[in-house]
């Protein structure tokens, strides 16, 4: 009897912009297997009812995006550390009749910076993260897990930055964006975990200027793919990487989980997103 089709998802509300479907698509084409992924509209009312049909068996699991991270944080049965230190599910996968939930942004954001910078984290100096929001949990996760002991969150609500710094532990410390050209100067990582860059503005509310000459500065937002953080870096001479790369290694696990094979991330997929990008962008 041959194999049931074994399927996947991505929901989000809205759900038309994602990637996800080239990425996996891509990824089941290359490795020739039998399965299917799909995006799938889920509105915020309808994701528990959602949920319950991926715990009975309707899929093999899928990701989660944005609104229902949390959602999916309280729906599952099982979360893996990642998961419960962020507090937000972004991967779901049925395992004997359980649902279970992990997340994989902080796993993307290391594994990009391995690729794109490999050694970044061999002498884990001072970093600056810039926001406090969820996006910033996950790289927060990561930058601990990898043993940086001087992280400094910097937001424009300095509550909400030193909510986040206790709720992490004691290597966190928060700052006001007026604070950045004192803590810049002896950074070896700068992260921009917020939305600026995204809307067409020209300019960053933080002077690169003020880092050393070997710092790495990284940015989570991919559109567009120099942001303008980025943009002032490279003019400065500073090593820069890019947010895509997070996007396509957070998807590995959960491809994984799903069809059984651990796919790679290749020159091949990356051409293939960053060409969709500037059809979508024409």
């Amino acid at each position: 009897m041959a194999e049931a089709l074994r399927k996947a998802f991505v929901c989000g509300h809205p759900i038309a912009h994602s990637r996800s479907p080239k990425i996996h698509g891509h990824w089941l084409k290359h490795y020739g297997l039998a399965g299917n992924y799909e995006a799938i509209d889920v509105d915020p009312a309808g994701f528990a009812e959602f949920a319950a049909s991926v715990r009975a068996g309707r899929f093999a699991g899928g990701n989660v995006t944005i609104p229902h991270k949390e959602a999916a944080f309280a729906a599952v049965d099982r979360r893996d550390q990642a998961a419960q230190d962020i507090g937000a599910v972004n991967t779901l996968w049925v395992e004997h009749g359980l649902l279970h939930g992990s997340n994989t942004d902080a796993y993307g954001f290391a594994a990009n910076l391995d690729d794109r910078a490999p050694g970044w984290s061999a002498v884990p100096g001072p970093v600056v993260v810039l926001g406090a929001g969820g996006a910033a949990r996950a790289v927060l996760y990561a930058l601990r897990e990898r043993g940086f002991s001087d992280i400094r969150i910097v937001n424009r609500t300095v509550a909400r930055a030193r909510a986040l710094a206790g709720e992490f532990g004691p290597v966190f410390s928060a700052h006001g964006f007026e604070d950045t050209d004192a803590i810049l100067g002896d950074a070896s990582l700068l992260v921009n975990t917020t939305a600026l860059g995204m809307h067409g503005e020209t300019e960053f509310p933080v002077d690169v200027g003020r880092l050393p000459g070997h710092a790495l500065v990284t940015d989570i937002v991919y559109v567009p793919l120099e942001t303008p953080l980025l943009a002032a870096a490279r003019r400065r001479g500073l090593a820069t990487v890019d947010g895509l790369g997070m996007l396509l290694y957070q998807a590995v696990p959960g491809f994984e989980k799903w069809f059984g094979v651990r796919p790679e991330v290749t020159p091949a997929l990356r051409d293939l997103i960053v060409n969709d990008l500037l059809a979508k962008a024409a």
